[in-house]
């Protein structure tokens, strides 16, 4: 049955399938992880700071929905890692002594050191001192950064390659580890994800604590949670814009089909428009039903008006991305995080009024606005991935020479089984935490602080012999 389903289907396209449906279902646990990590440090800071106790049954509400969450990407992300050998062993015999190495440093510093205190964090609250807990904590936080570090590093050698040569085998070496890491587009994409995993979580509890408002204004759990998430919403969604704007104009020197894909210019030229709407037709090299400003791409990208813009014939058609795919994907989530920046200014005005607690249609809109960051963070890898097609490390590999030679019909399989066992699996951890996120947080079992284990005592004098 399987063998004649995928008799004549496209391994290459099954194989793509299959990473784009495992990496969309990954990236979704990291960008959240990242985030509410974060946020538990500053929450247990802030409960160590001022003793109130409504820091830190958000602590513990939050808690759990962390460690299912973090559990789900752990697992996720081996997964992904396993299909560099199955699907792409061309690539991971090319590009291996360059990535292989990277990889296995946040191996070795992110994930040890999550893993080393994660165990302290989720059960030693009440089995080690108050101070060691929170370091634990904040290790648990720095290790989820160190994490998107190394990865971001990894993604954007393959986006913009510095720092290599090539050996008697046709493999990528490394010439300058600086390089190599620290390769053109690094800086910006990591302080894009970075904000966008803040963001993504802020507006995950800000949704939550809109819920709970709806239902009970005076939740003083759910008024502290709301309250945080629009300042984040506030103070970093406009820095966002920001950043995305620089990144933007890093992906123009460095990857200009990309941004011509983004932005549906299939001609250079000058006063380049703005396509806010339209249906990019790549058979016809024209974007149908357009509606557009003058110049005001020309204005964004190259600072200038007047300025010329590089479009998708410069560059020979079997080179061209999908285009359609990008132009939509990118005005997805540019949408969404003009929508983050919205939310944050009224939520300000509202605050500024004093009504940032009893403005049902705010709590509305910021539930709505829950899963946002989710879907922009999905739509920007997409931008990401497909907008560097046909390479998979741009212009040195393209994707169509870097898959194994595995029949249609084995790629097909395995596909369908992640399906089957990624819906089943992590379908049951979202309810969970769904139903975790829909219980009172205002009445979450705050347990007192047990007197510490000896080997707990032990290791906070080490950690504090200077007191």
């Amino acid at each position: 049955m399987i063998e004649s389903l995928f008799s004549e289907a496209d391994a290459l396209l099954l194989a793509r399938i299959q990473f784009a449906f495992t990496i969309a279902f990954h990236i979704i646990f990291p960008a959240f992880t990242i985030g509410i990590a974060s946020y538990l440090a500053v929450l247990e800071g802030l409960f160590l700071r001022t003793r109130n106790p409504v820091y830190q049954k958000l602590f513990r509400f939050w808690l759990k929905i962390f460690a299912v969450a973090f559990g789900m990407g752990v697992v996720s992300g081996i997964v992904m890692s396993y299909q560099f050998g199955t699907n792409w062993s061309v690539f991971s015999d090319k590009a291996g002594p360059v990535i292989g190495p990277l990889m296995g440093y946040e191996v070795l510093t992110a994930f040890f050191l999550e893993a080393g205190f994660l165990g302290v964090m989720l059960f030693g609250m009440n089995r080690v001192g108050e101070r060691l807990h929170y370091f634990a904590t904040l290790m648990v936080a720095i290790g989820t950064a160190i994490s998107a570090f190394w990865i971001l590093s990894v993604n954007s050698w393959m986006q913009t390659p510095a720092g290599f040569g090539i050996n008697e085998a046709g493999q990528y070496i490394v010439k300058d580890w600086f390089e190599v890491i620290f390769n053109p587009s690094f800086p910006y994409r990591l302080a894009h994800m970075l904000l966008a995993a803040y963001l993504t979580t802020a507006f995950v509890v800000g949704g939550v604590g809109a819920w709970h408002l709806l239902k009970d204004r005076s939740n003083a759990a759910a008024r502290k949670m709301f309250s945080m998430a629009m300042w984040m919403a506030l103070l970093v969604a406009p820095l966002q814009v920001f950043v995305g704007d620089l990144h933007g104009l890093n992906t123009q020197q460095h990857q200009p089909a990309k941004v011509a894909a983004m932005e549906g210019h299939f001609d250079t030229q000058s006063q380049a428009p703005l396509y806010l709407f339209g249906v990019p037709n790549q058979a016809t090299a024209e974007v149908d039903y357009a509606v557009k400003i003058p110049g005001l791409a020309s204005l964004i990208l190259k600072h200038d008006v007047n300025a010329e813009v590089t479009g998708l014939d410069a560059f020979p058609r079997d080179e061209w991305p999908p285009v359609a795919v990008v132009f939509w994907a990118f005005r997805i989530m540019v949408g969404l995080g003009l929508l983050m920046v919205v939310v944050g200014l009224w939520a300000g005005i509202q605050r500024a009024r004093g009504k940032l607690y009893q403005s049902s249609w705010l709590h509305r809109s910021a539930l709505i606005m829950a899963p946002s960051g989710f879907v922009a963070v999905i739509a920007g890898w997409i931008v990401t991935e497909v907008g560097r097609q046909p390479w998979v490390i741009y212009g040195l590999l393209r994707t169509s020479d870097a898959a194994s030679p595995i029949a249609a019909e084995g790629v097909g399989a395995s596909l369908l089984a992640f399906i089957g066992v990624y819906f089943l699996v992590f379908g049951a951890g979202t309810v969970y935490i769904l139903r975790k996120m829909s219980a009172d947080p205002d009445q979450t079992h705050i347990p007192d602080y047990a007197r510490p284990t000896p080997v707990g005592m032990a290791a906070e004098r080490l950690l504090h012999e200077e007191d």
